[in-house]
């Protein structure tokens, strides 16, 4: 129960067990394909959110939807006093992730659980980054409420994710090899219904300015994007700030 359309048929806790299987099935080959299918381009992508998403006065970091740590090891190498904490709802990403994080000795606590619940206190983190995750999450709306809740008065949340290119020449070519070259590409490797729901997931995504709008009914200030390689991401940026702020 994999594809796209079994997945919509079912109630969100079959959906949410359903989408865990999956990232857990094809976790042995998740970062050779990311490199593959992506041409390298998605280091680039990891990096500029560690750029924009830290300040120097970041002291604790959750990183939901770590998967196998990649942009959790990249936020250690540029805040190396951190605390950091991965989350993610596959048992088989994270055992993974604890193999990097032990070959770096990055001391990055890992947590098995959902975006929708995060096992967490109020206010307890100076900022949260998501990357290429909140699409899997079935309740988004719920997951962007408990991102607010876990954030610390000035926190910071970084969204990292896939979306429709900017401009018409190349959203046609784009297009072709996301949703038709990409899942035979990836079925080579890996269950090709893994790789149909990724493009199928991103065409359900909601538009920037509704995705925008999500962030600040969430009760998020400053809420503004940033089109990354002619718009086939976006990092979303946004601020916990005190209550009485007028959000924007």
């Amino acid at each position: 129960m994999t594809n796209d359309k079994t997945l919509s048929d079912c109630d969100n806790a079959s959906r949410a067990n359903a989408i865990r299987d999956m990232f857990s099935a094809i976790a042995p080959r998740y970062d050779f394909l990311n490199r593959l299918l992506s041409l390298g381009i998605d280091r680039g992508w990891r990096r500029t959110l560690t750029r924009m998403a830290l300040k120097n006065d970041t002291a604790a970091i959750l990183d939901v939807a770590c998967g196998t740590g990649d942009v959790s090891l990249a936020l250690r190498r540029k805040a190396p006093a951190a605390r950091i904490v991965g989350l993610d709802f596959s048992q088989a990403m994270l055992d993974l992730a604890a193999v990097k994080i032990e070959q770096e000795q990055a001391g990055i606590e890992l947590v098995a659980a959902s975006a929708e619940e995060l096992p967490f206190p109020a206010t307890d983190f100076d900022l949260l980054t998501i990357a290429f995750g909140i699409r899997n999450v079935v309740d988004k709306k719920k997951a962007l409420g408990e991102f607010y809740r876990v954030l610390k008065p000035q926190g910071r949340l970084a969204v990292l994710e896939f979306s429709q290119p900017d401009y018409a020449w190349f959203r046609v070519p784009y297009n072709f090899y996301f949703f038709k070259i990409l899942p035979l590409i990836g079925g080579l490797f890996v269950k090709r219904s893994a790789y149909r729901y990724l493009p199928d997931s991103v065409a359900k995504f909601p538009s920037r300015d509704e995705f925008v709008s999500w962030l600040k009914d969430a009760g998020f200030s400053n809420c503004r994007y940033h089109s990354l390689t002619f718009g086939i991401a976006t990092l979303y940026l946004a601020e916990k700030l005190e209550r009485g702020i007028v959000n924007g």
